[in-house]
């Protein structure tokens, strides 16, 4: 996967995952998930998968280049 691809994914992995926590929390209203921790929970998760794909995205694959 190119590299731009997992960084743009990575980035809006960790979009939702803020959007999610702050639903969760209570801090964002005007949806059915607000004040629902579940969400809160969710949004972190999310959170750090999106920046685990932004690090994988910005290291690459050094390995294949080690030899």
């Amino acid at each position: 996967m190119p590299k731009i691809v997992k960084l743009v994914i990575g980035a809006l992995l960790m979009a939702i995952g803020v959007v999610w926590f702050f639903q969760g929390i209570g801090s964002l209203a005007g949806s059915p998930m607000t004040g629902v921790s579940f969400w809160a929970f969710a949004g972190v998760i999310m959170f750090v998968v999106g920046l685990f794909v932004v690090v994988r995205g910005v290291k690459g694959n050094r390995s294949s280049l080690d030899g």
